[in-house]
Order: structure tokens, then C-alpha cells, then sequence
């Protein structure tokens, strides 16, 4: 099952963070369909955070076709983002990545001209908006 972690600092929505970790969970094959999010008692207890946030985020994600609430039961995932990239790519590309990361490091970039450097890149190279 999926934890959630939220970061104050980073300027997004605490509700946006939920709803972006399930999304990268769902495309990285971490979540499946079938699969039950934490019930909103469990997202309040371990990330200190307002029910009506976890309901807005849980509703976003069903309004988007990801998440389906069976009342009494829990909020299921019903949608994938996975694309049909087998797990092992994913695998082997996470490797390369943090291979890629520890050599940054080494080279003296902190987290976050790491993260600059990676958006950068993905904008300038795939044309993605922020």
C-alpha cells in the first residue's frame, strides 16, 4: 500500500501532492488496479493532515478515472498510467537514473539544482510545461 509523504516547502498543494504521488505510483506500475489507497483515518494519522484535504484529492483522482470509493470498503484504484512499459524497464532505467544522480552529486549539485537541471532538460528536450 501506498504512504504518503508531503513536503511543506514545496509550494504545492498538500492535495496535489497526494493526488501527483498516486499518479506517479499508477505510472511506475506501483499501483494497480485493484489495489486500496489508504483510507483517509490512515492519511490523517500519519501525515498530519485535514480529512477534507485526503477526501479533495481522493475525488480528484476519481474524477479523473484512476479511483473508485466503495462506501464501507475503502477507495480502490480502477485506472492505470503504466502505459504498458514492462517493470523491468522501469527497473533498469531507475538504476541509470540514480547512477546518474551520485555522479551529480559528486560533481557538487544539491537537491536542487539537481531538480533544476532534470526540469530544464525536460522542457528544453521534450518540449513538457511545468
Amino acid at each position: 500500500m501506498i504512504q504518503f509523504h508531503l513536503d511543506s516547502s514545496s509550494g504545492v498543494a498538500p492535495y496535489l501532492q497526494i493526488v501527483q504521488q498516486v499518479r506517479h505510483a499508477l505510472r511506475l506500475g506501483l499501483l494497480r488496479e485493484g489495489d486500496q489507497l489508504p483510507t483517509v483515518r490512515e492519511v490523517v494519522s500519519t501525515v498530519t493532515i485535514n480529512p477534507n484535504t485526503v477526501h479533495k484529492a481522493y475525488r480528484e483522482l476519481e474524477y479523473a478515472g484512476l479511483v473508485t470509493p466503495r462506501p464501507g470498503l475503502g477507495t480502490f484504484v480502477t485506472g492505470s498510467l503504466a502505459g504498458g512499459v514492462p517493470a523491468a524497464s522501469y527497473v533498469r532505467l531507475r538504476a541509470d537514473l540514480v547512477r546518474w544522480i551520485e555522479d551529480a552529486q559528486r560533481a557538487g549539485l544539491d537537491d536542487e539544482s539537481v531538480e533544476a537541471l532534470v526540469h530544464g532538460t525536460l522542457r528544453e528536450h521534450l518540449r513538457v510545461e511545468p
